[in-house]
């Protein structure tokens, strides 16, 4: 019998209620048994990627639409697989970035936020990632993890050091071995004691490989939560975002971006349609030269980073090496900046060492209208943006991939995301 009948009853009921109303959410959670946790580990809830605990206090003062928030907050933690991304980040600091990221998504969806929900506008939109170095200069806990950290990383070395010291050697031994029976005999206690009344003892940290399937499990049931709620028409918005952004295929964009350029430099008969300066409707096919004609435009507006930029350029010219292309290089917020065009042949290194002007809005007109002046089409236009700003109103005759960074979607081409 458990102690806290209401508590259970108000779980099942939130979890039924969001089955109904938020169905993505709903079946998010159904993945999650729900287990009484031990307050000396459990204030809130917290959830391990397998289970759904909760301290029955702190659910106990929730109203009914608080607990939903509470439901949601920690499956929508699994289905991101925060418990996976965190790598050799600060705990603590992680924690508290994956909140941020995850709450302000609930809150839009219409969810009533738990008094304890920590959420911030600046970071709205934004990933755990992204938000992590955002806290390193304000979080005093963080701070303290990693001296501890440090301290911990010092203590190791100096017992290190005195295990080499053979005239105490086999003293520091015995009294490590007393230290650790006294602590596991007190551990054991504790579990004993949180097994009394049905609260759950603290979870076993998992081995990297456990984490690597229950982060593939769970991707599998965002799909199949974002798909059953896709058909009852009860996914849209931020969370909707939020999905296909995840869901978008998984392959490196150095990988991809290869793969697309590749295509392009077969010999081959084309029929391809040449610039429309030329007046002819009539197409007729042509034999494709050994030398793959590439236009690379890269957004200038102030949202793509020099760092992220020399990358592209890096990329680019790796793999221009090997399919033999010649480049053309436009650099454009609003308009093509000063300078443009840079040419590049297959023997020469794409280097970006040039003076960028930009920073306006984005509107991505401007390069489409250069190539329709041009005598010949190219055979692939690369534009790296964040995608956010004005398109053609006509897609283009000739391929276009997109490096985009962000979740943007575009209207034409191919979109390949910039992880």
């Amino acid at each position: 019998m458990s102690l806290y009948p209401d508590v259970e009853k108000k779980l099942a009921t939130a979890r039924t209620r969001l089955i109904l109303d938020k169905p993505f959410l709903g079946a998010l959670v159904l993945r999650l048994p729900m287990v009484a946790g031990d307050p000396k580990w459990c204030e809130t809830t917290y959830s391990d990627g397998k289970t759904f605990y909760y301290n029955s206090d702190y659910i106990d003062a929730l109203d009914q639409e608080q607990t939903q928030f509470a439901l949601s907050h920690e499956a929508l933690h699994c289905a991101l697989s925060h418990f996976h991304r965190r790598g050799h980040r600060v705990k603590h600091r992680w924690d508290l970035a994956c909140d941020y990221a995850v709450n302000p998504m609930l809150i839009h969806d219409g969810l009533k936020s738990t008094p304890d929900a920590m959420h911030l506008r600046e970071y709205e939109g934004m990933t755990a990632e992204e938000i992590y170095p955002c806290l390193e200069d304000n979080d005093n806990d963080g701070e303290r993890d990693l001296e501890n950290e440090k301290k911990s990383d010092d203590a190791d070395s100096d017992d290190q050091q005195s295990r080499q010291d053979q005239s105490g050697g086999g003293k520091e031994k015995e009294k490590e071995n007393d230290e650790q029976s006294e602590g596991q005999g007190e551990q054991d206690k504790d579990q004993d004691d949180a097994g009394q009344g049905g609260m759950a003892p603290q979870p076993a940290a998992m081995s990297p490989q456990e984490e690597d399937e229950l982060s593939l499990q769970w991707e599998q049931r965002l799909a199949g939560a974002a798909q059953q709620a896709l058909q009852s028409g009860k996914l849209e918005g931020e969370m909707a975002r939020m999905v296909d952004h995840l869901l978008q295929p998984k392959l490196p964009w150095r990988m991809l971006l290869a793969r697309y350029m590749s295509a392009t430099a077969r010999e081959d008969y084309s029929y391809s349609r040449p610039s429309s300066r030329r007046g002819d409707p009539a197409v007729y096919p042509s034999m494709r030269s050994n030398e793959t004609n590439i236009v690379v435009a890269v957004d200038t507006s102030g949202s793509i980073g020099e760092e992220e930029i020399q990358e592209f350029i890096s990329e680019i010219d790796a793999i221009k090496s090997q399919v033999r292309a010649s480049v053309t290089l436009l650099t454009c917020d609003s308009k093509l900046n000063y300078g443009c065009p840079w040419r590049f042949e297959a023997w020469d290194t794409f280097k970006f060492d040039i003076d960028i002007r930009g920073g306006g809005g984005t509107n991505f007109k401007p390069v489409f209208e250069w190539i329709d002046e041009q005598d010949k089409a190219p055979d692939l236009l690369v534009y790296f943006t964040d995608a956010e700003g004005v398109f053609p109103d006509v897609e283009p005759y000739f391929p276009v991939t997109w490096l985009v960074k962000g979740k943007t979607k575009v209207p034409f081409g191919v979109r390949v995301q910039l992880n």
